[in-house]
Parts: C-alpha cells; structure tokens; sequence
C-alpha cells in the first residue's frame, strides 16, 4: 500500500537550511544532499516500515531513516507518512524532540521555563 508523503514546513526548513550551510563550500554537495533527501522521502510513500524506531524517542511511530549525516525523522499514521525534521546527526536528538512536543503545544519544556 502506497502512502502519502507530507514534508511539513519546519523539517522543509531544516533541509534547505542544511543544503545552504553545505552550498557555501560546494553547490554540487548541497544538491546532492537535496537529492538524496528527497529520495528518500519519496521512499517512504512505500517502504515506511524501513526506518527504525527512535531509542529517545517513546512513541512507535516515529521512526528515522539517515540520510548522510542527517536524520529523516518521520511518523506514520495510517495513509500518510509526515516528515517532521531532518536533524543532523551529532544533535542531541533526545533535547531536540523535547523542544518539538513544547513547541507543537505551545509551551516551554521543563529545562526553559523561567520561573
């Protein structure tokens, strides 16, 4: 069964961000980066499966695939595939999802609150 593949805006970011960073040494690495990203994206439309689970990550759904030294990071739900962030690898992923989760709800995780 095919899904959808949907990059949402924050992880679109995240890639073209990381593309530029690369681009300002070499274009021709930036575009394979892009490349490659949008690769494996498309991928996922029917091998969803193939990323594994997130060990800091407690929810089954979201899984990651690597893409040179980035990590896809997406969720599956039903039809769809969502690609959440492209993070690069030596990231503190376990950080990172905390400040995702508070900025989806609008809230400071418990290490940023000024109190």
């Amino acid at each position: 069964m095919a899904r959808q593949v949907r990059w949402s805006e924050p992880a679109r970011e995240d890639l073209f961000q990381a593309a530029g960073y690369i681009a300002r040494d070499s274009v021709h690495y930036a575009e394979a980066l892009l490349e490659a990203a949008s690769a494996a994206g498309r991928s996922l439309a029917v091998f969803s499966d193939r990323g594994r689970r997130i060990v800091q990550i407690a929810d089954a759904q979201v899984r990651e695939i690597f893409v040179q030294s980035y990590r896809l990071i997406y969720e599956v739900q039903g039809d769809t595939v969502d690609v959440l962030a492209f993070v690069h690898a030596a990231r503190d992923l376990a950080a990172w999802w905390e400040r995702e989760r508070a900025g989806r709800k609008g809230e400071l995780p418990e290490g940023d609150k000024n109190e």
